[in-house]
């Protein structure tokens, strides 16, 4: 398993805050996991639908969607933090 994170607008799009999933053989990347969960409902597909928009963390660690995934991971979905 691997526990999601949705902040902001992600989780308005999502419906959820937060939720774990079971990740299979084919779950490396979070790419990978990113392509499941546009798989799953109209808000996912909506919220992950443009990588451009959206920043990931792993473990609390910045990432991309080529970082690799293993079972108790935190994936966190983001959008773009600014400062002024």
């Amino acid at each position: 398993m691997v526990t999601i994170l949705y902040f902001a607008w992600l989780r308005e799009h999502t419906g959820c805050a937060t939720e774990d999933i079971k990740i299979n053989a084919d779950m490396h990347t979070v790419g990978d996991i990113v392509a499941y969960l546009k798989a799953q409902s109209d808000g996912h597909a909506k919220a992950l639908g443009d990588m451009e928009t959206v920043r990931v963390a792993v473990n609390r660690t910045y990432g991309s969607i080529d970082t690799e995934i293993a079972t108790g991971d935190e994936i966190a979905f983001f959008p773009p933090v600014t400062g002024g």
